[in-house]
C-alpha cells in the first residue's frame, strides 16, 4: 500500500491490532490488510521474585498494554494526520501457561504465578503418571492441582481460571475463551474434538483431592476455539481500557487469544506438518508439527498444538538470553566509565561479531545461564555460572560464543531426544527473536547447536505481536472458508524475504565438544545452588 492508500485504510478501519505480552516486553503492532506494519509500540518490563514465586502485577499489564497502544496511535497521527478510532481486528496473545485464578467477584485470588516458577513437580509428575500425557511444570493445570496439594485457602473460592492472554483477551472483550495453542498449555487436548481431553477431564476430576471442591474442572477453564473462529467483540469498557485517550470506538472483531508459542508458528509460518520453528528470548522454545503421535512420553517434550488444532512437539527452556542480557549490561557500564555511550543495537552487535572470531569449541569456556530453575537439566533453582581452567582459551570472542552456546544447550538436549528417540526432525527450523537480529551469528550458533539449517525472516525483529496481528486478520477473512495454512502460503508469504544458513562441520564439531563439558560440569552447577 501506499501512503494514500494506507490513510484509507486507517480512516475505515481495515487495519488488524496485535499486543503480545513477553518476558521482557510488551508489544502492539498494527498492520494493514496486506500484512505490513503501519506503526507499533513497546513497553519493557520485568518478572518479579516475591514471597518465592515469579509474578507480574496486573496493573502493570494495562500500564504496558496502554503505553504501547499509545505509541501506536501517536505513531498514527504523526505520520498519516489520522485520530486513530476503528480497529477491523484484534488479537491478544502472552507467554504460555501459569496461573490465574479468580473469585465469582472477579477478584484475583493469588498473585499471577508465571511460567518460570519451577514449584509444581509433585503435581506435575503425579499427572503426567495419572494421565500418560506429559504435564511440565508450567502448565496451569499443575499449578491448580499443586494448590490443591498444599492446600492452599484460595481454591474452594475459584470461579475462573485462566492464562495471561485470556485474562486480557476477557478484559476487552467479556469473552472468557482461549485460542486452542494457548489452551493446550492449560490442559492437554484432543485432537478430534478439539477442546480439553474429556477422558483426562474426569481422571482429574475424579482425584480424591480434586473432588472435594464444588467445581468442576470443565467449568473453570476457559472456552477453546481455533484460529479464524470470532471470539467476540471490543466492548466500551475494553476501548476505554485500551486507549486511555477515549478516541477508539468499541465493536472492533476480537481473535481467539493465543500463546507466544502459537504466534511464533505464524510469524514463522511454521503451522504445517514437518515444519519447525525456534523462537529465542528471555526463555525459548522449539516446536515440530508432527504428522503421527509420539511413541513414548517424554518428561522434557511437551505436546500441545498449532493455532488450528495440529499436534506440536515442543521443547522448552526457562532460560535464554537473561544471563546474556546481564553480561551486556556490564560491558556498558564500563563502555560509560570511558566516556562511550554505547547504544543496546551496536552493543549487542560489537559484542555477537566478537563472537564470530571464537574458537570452534568457544575456547574450552563453559557457562550456565540459569537465571531460575531448568527443568531439562533437572535444576530446581537458578544460579548464573562460568567455568574455566587454566588451559581455557579466555578471550572476548570466546567469552561471547560460550554466551550464546550456553544459551542454547537445553534446548539441543531436548531437541536431541526427538531426534534420536522418535527419529524426528524438520526439514528446516525458522527462527525468531532478539538473539538473531544480528546478521549471522546467533543464528549460525542455533544450526550448529541443532545441525539443522535455520532460517530467519525479515519479520523476526516484530515476532509474535506481528503473528497476533496476522491471526487477527484472519479472523476476519476466514468467512472465506480458507484454511490456516493456506492463508498463510497464499496471502501473507507470498513473497518472504529471508536468509537460510546451513550447519558448518567445524562449528558442530565445536558445539559437540562445547556440549560434553557442559554436561559433565552440571553437577558443579548443582552444587552452586546447594552452596549459595
Amino acid at each position: 500500500m501506499n501512503l494514500v492508500e494506507t490513510s484509507e485504510a486507517i480512516q475505515q478501519g481495515n487495519v488488524s491490532l496485535g499486543i503480545e505480552l513477553g518476558s521482557t516486553r510488551i508489544k502492539a503492532v498494527l498492520i494493514s490488510d496486506d500484512f505490513n506494519m503501519i506503526a507499533s509500540g513497546s513497553y519493557v518490563w520485568e518478572n518479579r521474585f516475591e514471597h518465592g514465586l515469579w509474578t507480574y502485577p496486573l496493573d502493570e499489564v494495562w500500564k504496558g498494554i496502554q503505553r504501547s497502544y499509545a505509541q501506536i496511535a501517536a505513531d498514527v497521527q504523526g505520520k498519516y494526520h489520522i485520530t486513530l478510532t476503528k480497529i477491523g481486528a484484534i488479537g491478544v496473545s502472552a507467554m504460555m501457561h501459569g496461573y490465574l485464578a479468580f473469585a465469582k467477584n472477579e477478584r484475583l485470588l493469588t498473585p499471577f504465578r508465571t511460567w518460570r516458577n519451577n514449584t509444581t513437580e509433585q503435581a506435575a509428575d503425579q499427572l503426567t503418571q495419572l494421565f500418560q500425557f506429559n504435564i511440565p511444570e508450567r502448565w496451569s493445570i499443575a499449578h491448580l492441582y499443586q494448590a490443591i496439594l498444599n492446600r492452599e485457602s484460595h481454591v474452594h473460592e475459584i470461579y475462573f481460571m485462566t492464562t495471561l492472554a485470556g485474562y486480557v483477551h476477557w478484559k476487552l472483550s467479556g469473552a472468557k475463551v482461549l485460542g486452542v495453542g494457548d489452551a493446550s498449555g492449560v490442559f492437554p487436548i484432543d485432537e478430534d474434538t478439539g477442546t480439553y481431553s474429556e477422558e483426562l477431564l474426569k481422571k482429574f476430576d475424579a482425584l480424591e483431592k480434586v473432588s472435594q471442591y464444588h467445581w468442576n474442572t470443565v467449568d473453570i477453564l476457559p472456552k477453546v476455539l481455533n484460529a479464524g473462529k470470532a471470539a467476540g467483540t471490543l466492548t466500551r469498557e475494553g476501548a476505554q481500557l485500551l486507549d486511555v485517550s477515549g478516541h477508539l470506538e468499541e465493536g472492533s472483531l476480537m481473535a481467539p487469544p493465543e500463546g507466544d508459542a502459537g504466534t511464533g508458528m505464524v510469524s514463522t509460518n511454521s503451522v504445517r506438518k514437518r515444519t519447525g520453528n525456534v523462537s529465542v528470548g528471555t526463555s525459548a522454545f522449539s516446536m515440530i508439527v508432527l504428522e503421527k503421535p509420539l511413541e513414548k512420553v517424554y518428561r522434557d517434550v511437551d505436546i500441545v498444538t498449532t493455532p488450528n488444532g495440529a499436534p506440536v512437539a515442543m521443547v522448552h527452556i526457562n532460560n535464554c538470553s537473561s544471563d546474556i542480557n546481564a553480561w551486556a549490561n556490564l560491558f556498558r557500564e564500563f563502555a560509560e566509565r570511558l566516556g562511550v555511550d554505547l547504544k543496546s543495537d551496536r552493543l549487542y552487535e560489537t559484542l555477537f561479531l566478537a563472537a564470530a572470531k571464537s574458537d570452534p569449541d568457544a575456547g574450552g569456556l563453559v557457562n550456565y545461564s540459569f537465571l531460575s530453575g531448568e527443568n531439562i537439566t533437572r535444576m530446581p533453582a537458578g544460579r548464573p555460572l562460568f567455568v574455566r581452567d587454566a588451559s581455557s582459551s579466555f578471550t572476548l570472542a570466546n567469552f561471547i560464543q560460550t554466551q550464546l552456546y550456553a544459551a542454547f544447550a537445553p534446548l539441543k538436549m531436548g531437541m536431541d531426544i526427538l531426534k534420536n528417540e522418535e527419529q524426528i526432525k524438520a526439514d528446516v527450523l525458522v527462527a525468531q527473536g532478539g538473539l538473531l537480529k544480528t546478521q549471522g551469528v546467533g543464528q549460525q550458533v542455533l544450526s550448529n547447536a541443532l545441525n539443522t539449517p535455520v532460517t530467519v525472516m525479515a519479520t523476526a525483529g516484530e515476532g509474535g505481536a506481528w503473528g497476533m496481528a496476522v491471526l487477527a486478520a484472519y479472523t476476519k477473512h476466514k468467512s472465506g472458508g480458507i484454511s490456516l495454512e493456506d492463508f498463510l502460503d497464499k496471502e501473507v508469504f507470498t513473497s518472504p524475504d529471508s536468509v537460510t544458513l546451513n550447519p558448518e562441520p567445524d562449528g558442530v564439531a565445536g558445539y559437540q565438544e562445547f556440549m560434553k563439558k557442559y554436561q559433565a560440569g552440571l553437577p558443579i552447577e548443582s552444587q552452586a545452588i546447594e552452596c549459595i
